[in-house]
């Protein structure tokens, strides 16, 4: 779901190496199962909405507002009355401690509800790892267990430099299809505009015959895409013991603004309609059914 050791800046720079979709790959693989539970000091709305975004990181992002957590964030201001202002920086290991535990920003738009280094927000949204291939093949993939992987090409998302540390990387090996995965960095050519379309690109021009992709990137891309692409969610939600490919995603803040959390809670409930309008909008795949518990 790059090391950084800079301090954060606010131009839409990447960094030039690191060691998923961006940071939800790299950081859902450190999720674990639990609600977070904190005490906190008391905050008021903020008359500026800090927010710490990527600036090349569609479709959730980027530093011309046209990601969905772009649209978000002016949704949350506009009912804080605040004004958002972005501290810009690369989605990479080390984003949360470099940004918002830097206390660079108060809020992130788009985290793994259980993640630990954060206080989440209740789901706004909950989406899968999606299967992805060309409607014209006939594919019908739906499931890391069927038959026909061992006879194709498979793009997933890499993350680091061991080349099988996401989950579909790990879901393959296991079933010993190593020699199906073709991998393609989470990051991809971070100096181009939106690293992260290659792989669901593949798809579409033959490259490989099909991909594993996180469900947001895969709707966002598979809609601009010249042939028509089939998007189907994984199976199964967990592969065990224990290798999750279904996320609800929250918002987060630090862990010691309670007050500002339960405020955007607020928010999620009170603008359920307009989050969801705005999901849809960028072809974001749900499991959830827009019924996300309350």
């Amino acid at each position: 779901m790059r090391n950084l050791l800079l301090k954060p800046r606010r131009t839409p720079a990447g960094p030039k190496s690191c060691p998923t979709c961006g940071l939800f790959i790299a950081l859902a693989l450190a999720v674990v199962v639990g609600a977070c539970t904190t005490t906190s000091r008391a905050s008021s709305a903020p008359p500026v909405l800090r927010v710490c975004a990527d600036p090349n990181n569609l479709p959730f992002s980027n530093a011309r507002l046209e990601g969905f957590e772009n649209r978000l964030a002016e949704l949350v201001a506009r009912e804080l009355r605040s004004e958002v202002r972005y501290t810009w920086w690369a989605q990479r290991r080390g984003f949360l401690r470099q940004t918002l535990n830097a206390r660079a920003c108060d809020i992130v738009m788009g985290l793994p509800t259980s993640m630990e280094m954060a206080l989440t927000t209740r789901p706004y949204y909950r989406s899968s790892y999606v299967f992805v291939s060309r409607r014209d093949r006939h594919l019908r993939l739906t499931s890391f267990d069927d038959r026909i992987l061992a006879r194709l090409r498979v793009g997933v998302p890499l993350v680091g430099d061991d080349g099988g540390n996401s989950p579909p990387a790990h879901a393959l090996s296991r079933r010993g299809l190593v020699r199906t995965i073709v991998g393609y960095s989470v990051y991809g050519d971070y100096a181009a505009e939106s690293p992260a379309a290659g792989l669901i690109a593949a798809v579409a021009t033959g490259h490989v015959d099909a991909a594993v992709a996180w469900g947001p990137t895969a709707g966002y891309f598979a809609a601009r895409q010249p042939v028509a692409l089939e998007i189907v969610p994984v199976s199964p939600e967990i592969d065990l013991p224990f290798l999750p490919f279904v996320y609800d995603i929250s918002m987060a803040v630090r862990r010691d603004d309670a007050a500002l959390r339960d405020r955007l809670d607020r928010i999620i409930m009170e603008r359920r309609r307009e989050i969801d309008e705005i999901l849809a909008a960028y072809r974001v795949p749900r499991i959830d059914g827009g019924d996300l518990p309350s």
